[in-house]
């Protein structure tokens, strides 16, 4: 299965923190749920010693949610590595380059949603 999940923008005020925001330790990143915004945008911000590229971090992406994410990731350049995101995990992702935009391959773990939240099937 591979199926849309959000797009990812990076919040224009990187040094003011937005409403729910979550964060991303494996990043360093704070992200929004975008499940609760109606075009289902993932807003970003990054600590400041965060690994994450300068180029990624002003680019947009494109999430797909996926059952299996090591095979959606295989033989294609990583941009960022495969990492477990919450606390405690509920999901793993990876991100790769394909079609000159960054994509992001998510498998969310059986029985868990997005940072906990109350959506179902996220």
């Amino acid at each position: 299965m591979k199926q849309f999940h959000h797009i990812g923008l990076p919040w224009p005020e990187q040094d003011t923190p937005m409403p729910g925001e979550s964060f991303v330790k494996a990043t360093k990143t704070w992200v929004t749920n975008p499940h609760q915004h109606p075009q289902h945008i993932e807003w970003l911000r990054y600590a400041a010693d965060s690994s994450v590229d300068p180029a990624f971090r002003q680019a947009p992406h494109i999430c797909y949610q996926v059952d299996d994410l090591d095979a959606a990731i295989a033989g294609k350049e990583l941009a960022i590595a495969p990492f477990e995101t919450g606390e405690p995990p509920f999901g793993r992702a990876a991100f790769v380059q394909e079609d000159g935009i960054f994509v992001e391959y998510l498998q969310i773990y059986p029985g868990r949603t997005w940072f906990e939240d109350d959506v179902k099937g996220s």
